[in-house]
């Protein structure tokens, strides 16, 4: 670190350090990183915290976490009632979560996570978002298994024949799906509920032979932040590999990818996934 004759540092002396790789660029500052805990603990309380709560989440003491709170509600990141005392996250916090959520390319982000599913299954990973005919397919990563189909990104896949579009049929409104699924031919109301019903209780929509005879898929919603539509990620497996030992175990390979994707897009997974 290059001196000068005050004792400050320069811009260069701080970029000098950052593209170090040695103890004394990755020691950090201790104090920030408990004040990221504190901050942590308060997003993970889900709503406002007593001092108490916010120290046993914290792992620390009341009297440290209180000169924190005071801190960090000097910079807006923490608020307090006046009424209850209670701690929240604070409008900084907010301002902080809607600029980061500005700056997120949600498919991007979920695609990442792509290939290492692919790796840890052996089998092909499509990721879908929703477009104007339904669900689009804007990604596919190939796994070791051939597949009885040629995959064209861009495509648009029908709602009830796809595992994708199953996703879609649980957890968007009908408003949505309903002009789209009325242009697919015998798309049965009752069998649309069923299906419907049967991913939200399990988390995963299963079609087997539905599209292709010979292609089974399974498919788990990924919830970015802010209550938009939902991403579709799907494996695809040749039905004659797809033993009900083996779709169990990608079904629980899925959700727990869908539920990391959902986590670094700022998201939330519903009630019922949660509790799992």
């Amino acid at each position: 670190m290059r001196a000068v004759s005050d004792g400050a540092q320069t811009p260069d002396d701080d970029d000098a350090l950052a593209g170090r790789g040695d103890s004394a660029a990755r020691q950090g500052i201790q104090s920030v990183e408990i004040a990221v805990r504190v901050l942590q603990a308060l997003e993970e309380g889900r709503g406002p915290m007593t001092l108490t709560q916010v120290a046993t989440a914290a792992g620390m003491s009341a009297s440290k976490v209180h000169r924190y709170l005071v801190s960090l509600g000097r910079g807006g990141l923490v608020s307090q009632s006046q009424q209850s005392g209670a701690y929240d996250l604070g409008v900084g916090m907010r301002r902080l979560g809607v600029e980061a959520l500005r700056r997120v390319d949600e498919v991007s982000l979920a695609s990442e996570h792509l290939p290492g599913l692919r790796d840890r299954t052996g089998h092909a990973v499509n990721l879908a978002v929703w477009g104007d005919r339904g669900p689009v397919l804007v990604r596919w990563f190939y796994g070791a298994h051939p597949l009885p189909v040629t995959v064209r990104v861009g495509a648009t896949m029908p709602l009830l024949a796809s595992a994708v579009g199953r996703v879609y049929l649980a957890h968007l409104p009908d408003a949505v799906t309903g002009p789209v699924l009325a242009a697919e031919p015998g798309a049965d109301p009752a069998e649309v509920a069923r299906v419907a019903a049967e991913v939200r209780s399990t988390g995963v929509a299963v079609a087997s032979g539905t599209l292709i005879p010979t292609l089974t898929s399974v498919a788990a919603p990924v919830f970015p932040a802010g209550g938009s539509a939902p991403l579709a990620v799907a494996l695809a497996v040749p039905s004659s590999l797809a033993t009900p030992a083996l779709l169990a175990a990608l079904e629980d390979e899925l959700l727990a990818a869908t539920a990391e994707i959902t986590a670094d897009l700022g998201g939330a997974l519903p009630a019922a996934r949660r509790a799992e």
